[in-house]
């Protein structure tokens, strides 16, 4: 006994004696040297291993020696070789496609596939050529579209901008692109969303277990970034469909240097109206573009930009125009084989317009801002990683300016108090190995946001905008008793929080695992809308004297299993949010233009709960996945005073993103090289909504009476389609430049008349009471034409 403790004493000493060198290097797509994202690279012999970050670099700190090196990524040809380790080495690898594809990045695969090791868990991850197999409605492949197909995503319905996860709001959603905040993800009201599925890389949504890195929004964060351009020739991709078509030209500047890509998008069906005597429209377009330049092995710039503008008008009397411009000038730089870099300079732009031809006036309104980031990732060894970086936002809020177009308008130029804001963030995050079971994540980020002077704000009595009318039990706006001018650089109100962030995975065995999480999130902006989804009128406000930040705690549990050698995966969650000073608008709020928005807004809190199952099927010629979510979202405001009943007489109320049953069912069959077929079904409870309780006579008139008291206390019927699509792939397409594809589909196959609203009115002819229904949508054919050159 004796003997054997000394040797493994000195067993033990040799281990942690043992000399370590560090490997790291860049994993490139060999056809166009595009880095990617998400490759495994692993050290059988150490059971070691780690995966490329967001720019393809990875780093391993292992002990000296002779070890074989697997590289591997779906979808790719694997690597594996002998490699021996004395020095520090830089090591780059470049991956063949299996087969040839249409579309140039076809990533199925570990990013989609499971990984029950890691400790990050409540994300889902899409790729380009999985979103463009999902039928759509007019054939326009769609990120958004493709997200409300996995479990906890929901959206307001056909039509409808933006999208809620787990009981959110749309405001509580971080979308990034390639970094750069975007404000409004849609085209056309929501019909399209503003993302080109051809320049798109990579697609992450983390819907819990948020990284310490990201902060600013409550309920996710949408992470995206662009492809980075073909540095070895010239290449042309695009599509052409009903309603839209798309352009896309890559190349190299410097070959193997450097690239750029530009993605061009418009729709025209506005250009037929003119046939049948309507002089209505209704179109987008959007621009996409990336350079990158890499000068060596430890520093590489890109320069990423995003334009689109949205234009609906009526008869040239009625014109609405908004759309998102950002621009992000970002530097890598290698520290060392251990530390890498990203700083960015981001500037980011909202804007909205309003022409009224037959009023006189025009309307322009919008939110922009200035981000100043700076990212480590430093890889001290193999079980422990650090993350840590800074992050500065400095805002400027437009809610509105009033300006005449013409001179007999008697419209008077008027502007709303524009107002500003400073948003800083510090954090630190860790990722480590404990032992062979149990790998955990943890991380703190500090936010800071000040709210700046401006030109003038108003002043209350009691310091109270909001009162309760005893006479009429009801809450009422309160008349300013003054106002106040501030130097922007006056400091109006102030708030700090610590959001820290945990997560952790232990391994039942190599192929399941339990996984635990908790993050606290602090949201200062908030979308000031009481609709169920947003709209351009809707306007950004920051927190400040009256609106409080709102503040979240999630907590998540989750097991998750690899089946057959990762063939098929399961993932199961529950979760529960606990949000404190949610928004709530008092009966009878008006929103638009209005220069006192404080005076309709009281502080509540809300609270979303639910379980999450997601079975996938990853591999073989049928692949798909089934999505079911079972969860509420409410929402409760109290009296402030034990005089005053709150929203809704202080009793919880549904959210208008609350929806109880939410199932998806996506598939894609390879039928043969020319053909294959994908389809999705879904069904979600209905959106919560108020029916009239009773009725009044005016004028002849039934006028519906609504209980003020009875917030979301009825719902909508349910939302169910089936939708189809075809690929014919032509089967000239081989060992020939030009590739090309058709895409047939059928939107809604059924034709569901889903509801988008229930109206009730008392018919002018008949003089009966009836509620009428407003549908979208009915069945959509669709075809797409899909080439690359």
């Amino acid at each position: 006994m004796k003997k054997f403790l000394i040797l493994f004493f000195l067993g033990t000493i040799a281990l942690y004696s043992q000399e370590k060198v560090t490997v790291s290097g860049t994993v490139y797509d060999n056809a166009n040297n595009e880095t990617l994202i998400g490759v495994s690279i692993y050290f059988p012999e150490l059971n070691a291993g780690t995966s490329t970050n967001e720019y393809g670099f990875y780093s391993l700190t292992i002990p000296k020696g002779n070890y074989k090196i697997q590289i591997s990524y779906l979808g790719f040809t694997s690597i594996t070789e002998q490699i021996t380790l004395s020095d520090n080495i830089t090591k780059n690898f470049k991956l063949n496609e299996e087969a040839e594809s249409l579309n140039e990045i076809v990533i199925e695969s570990d990013i989609e596939k499971l990984n029950v090791r890691t400790p990050q868990m409540s994300v889902n991850k899409l790729t380009s050529s999985t979103i463009k197999k999902i039928p759509v409605v007019l054939g326009e492949a769609d990120i958004i579209k493709s997200l409300i197909l996995l479990p906890g995503v929901t959206s307001a319905g056909e039509g409808a901008s933006g999208f809620n996860v787990r009981g959110g709001a749309a405001d509580q959603n971080l979308i990034l692109l390639d970094e750069a905040i975007v404000f409004n993800s849609s085209h056309l009201f929501g019909f399209f969303s503003v993302f080109n599925p051809d320049i798109i890389k990579d697609v992450k949504l983390y819907k819990g277990g948020i990284p310490a890195r990201f902060g600013g929004r409550l309920s996710s964060v949408l992470d995206i970034y662009q492809k980075e351009g073909n540095s070895k020739e010239f290449n042309l991709t695009g599509g052409i469909g009903l309603v839209s078509s798309r352009l896309l030209a890559e190349g190299p500047i410097e070959k193997e240097k450097s690239s750029f890509v530009v993605a061009g998008r418009a729709s025209y069906a506005h250009l037929f109206l003119p046939l049948f005597d309507n002089d209505n429209k209704a179109y987008f377009y959007d621009l996409n573009s990336k350079i990158n330049y890499r000068f060596n092995d430890r520093n590489n710039v890109f320069l990423s930009t995003y334009f689109g503008k949205d234009v609906f008008g009526i008869n040239d009397s009625f014109v609405n125009d908004y759309g998102n411009t950002v621009l992000n000038l970002r530097w890598n730089h290698l520290f060392s084989d251990k530390i890498f870099s990203n700083l960015s300079l981001i500037y980011s732009d909202y804007f909205y317009g309003l022409t009224l031809d037959f009023v006189g006036f025009e309307w322009d309104s919008g939110i922009t801002n200035f981000n100043l980031k700076y990212d480590f990732k430093h890889y001290l060894n193999e079980k422990f990683k650090l993350t840590y970086g800074i992050n500065n936002i400095y805002i400027k809020f437009n809610p509105g300016e009033i300006i005449p177009n013409r001179e007999d308008s008697g419209i008077q130029a008027d502007k709303l108090i524009d107002k500003y804001a400073n948003e800083f963030a510090a954090y630190i995050a860790a990722e480590q190995k404990v032992n062979d079971k149990l790998t955990v994540q943890y991380g703190v980020r500090f936010s800071n946001f000040t709210r700046l002077g401006q030109d003038e704000i108003n002043v209350y009595a009691d310091d109270n905008p909001v009162i309760y009318n005893e006479e009429f039990k009801r809450y009422e706006s309160a008349e300013a008793i003054g106002t106040e001018s501030y130097k922007r650089s006056d400091v109006l109100a102030s708030f700090q929080n610590f959001e820290p962030r945990v997560s952790l995975s232990y391994l039942l065995n190599s192929d399941t695992s339990i996984k635990m999480s908790y993050n606290r999130m602090a949201q200062y902006l908030h979308l000031l809308s009481n609709t169920s989804s947003p709209t351009p009128l809707d306007v950004w406000a920051p927190s400040g004297q009256f609106i409080k930040p709102q503040l979240l705690d999630q907590y998540a549990l989750g097991y998750f299993r690899s089946i057959k050698n990762g063939d098929y995966s399961l993932e199961t969650e529950v979760f529960y949010k606990d949000i404190q000073n949610r928004i709530d608008y008092i009966n009878g709020a008006n929103l638009i233009a209005n220069n006192e928005i404080e005076t309709v807004i009281l502080n509540g809190q809300a609270r979303a709960y639910g379980l999450e199952v997601l079975l996938k099927k990853n591999e073989g010629n049928f692949k798909g996945w089934l999505a079911y979510t079972l969860s509420r979202s409410e929402q409760q405001t109290l009296g402030r005073t034990a005089n005053e009943p709150g929203i809704n007489s202080g009793e919880w109320y549904s959210t208008p993103f609350d929806k109880t049953h939410d199932i998806s069912l996506n598939g894609s069959y390879e039928l043969s090289k020319k053909w294959t077929f994908n389809a999705n079904f879904l069904f979600q409870t209905g959106q919560p909504t108020n029916y009239p309780v009773g009725q009044y006579e005016i004028s002849g008139l039934n006028v519906p009476i609504y209980d003020d008291n009875r917030r979301n206390a009825d719902r909508l019927p349910a939302y169910h389609r089936l939708d189809i699509s075809a690929t014919l792939t032509p089967e000239k397409n081989k060992n020939r430049r030009w590739q090309s594809e058709w895409v047939f589909g059928i939107y809604n196959l059924y034709g569901r008349q889903n509801a988008a609203s229930i109206n009730f009115s008392q018919n002018r002819e008949t003089f009966r009471n009836e509620a009428v229904q407003t549908s979208i949508f009915g069945l959509v054919p669709s075809v797409t034409y899909n080439f690359k050159f």
